[in-house]
């Protein structure tokens, strides 16, 4: 199976200006990540970005770079402009991974790929983990996901899901359900290439705009998303200074 690892990386970040260029032990954000999806074992590893900046450093370091629109809505836009450039079949599978995602493990990368590889009906995949704090199930930050029985995507959303109408009557306060998990959505995805040249010919959807989830314009439009328990930890990527020395304590030599 092979499939290609494209990194959005924007320069601009209210809280962390020129965040894919901040020093990480040394090296930028941007090789960090860049490290991680070589160590998946991608065919291609393509950096998109609008930038200069960003693309002279990681050209520096011998990654291939994508220069894209500055006007793009979003990261799937991007990621469409590069199969466009790049001329990438239908099938080709795309792995998109956040330009600010630098302790992704590799294996969650290869199982989002694989998992896309086996499921035929499935136009993405992603991955989920189990919530075990309760301050996570209530945070709008925070996506939850449903899935049915096979594993295919029911619905996600900023709101806690499943509703446990009797268990939380119950207990009156922020807690876990005792009978049902409930499960935080990793924003890491894989498309088929071709899939992603017509999403990006759709209009959002109404739920979309509400949630602010791309994702469900997939959902909206009759289509499934495969959704598996990642293979092994993961942690959230950089979007503010603490995050920034988290990461840099979990790099530390």
């Amino acid at each position: 199976m092979g499939f290609v690892i494209v990194v959005p990386a924007r320069y601009g970040s209210s809280r962390l200006p020129g965040k894919p260029l901040v020093d990480i032990g040394g090296k930028p954000l941007i090789w960090h990540v860049h490290a991680r999806a070589v160590a998946a074992g991608a065919d291609e590893v393509v950096i998109a970005t609008d930038d200069v900046r960003i693309a002279d450093v990681a050209r520096g370091f011998g990654a291939i770079v994508c220069m894209t629109s500055s006007t793009h809505p979003s990261g799937t836009d991007r990621l469409a402009e590069v199969v466009a450039q790049r001329s990438y079949a239908a099938d080709r599978i795309i792995v998109n991974l956040q330009g600010d995602e630098p302790l992704m493990p590799a294996v969650v990368l290869q199982q989002v790929a694989k998992n896309l590889a086996d499921k035929r009906d499935a136009v993405m995949a992603t991955v989920c983990e189990v919530i075990a704090d309760p301050s996570q199930l209530f945070a709008p930050s925070v996506v939850k996901v449903v899935m049915d029985h096979q594993g295919y995507a029911l619905y996600f959303s900023r709101a806690p899901i499943p509703w446990d109408r009797d268990g939380f009557a119950a207990t009156q306060q922020l807690a876990l359900s005792p009978r049902i998990a409930h499960y935080r959505h990793i924003g890491l995805y894989a498309y088929r290439a071709g899939f992603l040249r017509e999403y990006v010919q759709w209009e959002p959807a109404p739920v979309e705009q509400a949630e602010a989830l791309e994702q469900l314009r997939v959902l909206w439009r009759g289509y499934r998303i495969h959704v598996a328990e990642a293979e092994a930890a993961t942690q959230p990527g950089v979007d503010t200074p603490e995050d920034l020395e988290r990461v840099r304590r979990a790099l530390a030599p």
